[in-house]
């Protein structure tokens, strides 16, 4: 399986990680690095206690580190979740919609780790 091919499979935008790393074989060494990253567990802890400061820490870290990797649906959605919880700002979103959006972000970080675990296999 090639880069692009496996931005195709986990549904991210292989264009735009090419943007940001540049090259291929740099882009698979990033993205290999998700396997072993601890950010989103601390998005999940964070919402398990439902932690307004730990939700917007986490979700915006989850945002930073899949946007510069080109996961932008994952990174759309954890940056409603950051601007929800921004610090300063009124939320908009109830509880409800918040755990909603984290069972997104599980079901589509599954889908990524499974895709790149597969491409790391290879």
């Amino acid at each position: 399986m090639t880069v692009s091919e496996l931005y195709e499979q986990i549904e991210g935008d292989y264009e735009a990680a090419k943007r940001v790393i540049m090259t291929d074989p740099m882009i698979a060494r990033f993205i290999v690095r998700i396997l072993d990253d601890p950010t989103y567990g601390k998005l999940e802890a964070a919402g398990e206690s439902m932690d307004p400061a730990a939700l917007f820490e986490a979700a915006h870290a989850l945002k930073g580190m899949t946007a510069s990797l080109g996961l932008t649906k994952l990174s759309s959605l954890s940056s409603e979740i950051t601007e929800d919880y921004r610090p300063g700002k009124e939320r908009h979103m109830t509880n409800g919609q918040v755990k909603e959006k984290l069972e997104s972000i599980r079901d589509l970080y599954g889908k990524t780790l499974e895709g790149v675990r597969a491409f790391a296999e290879q």
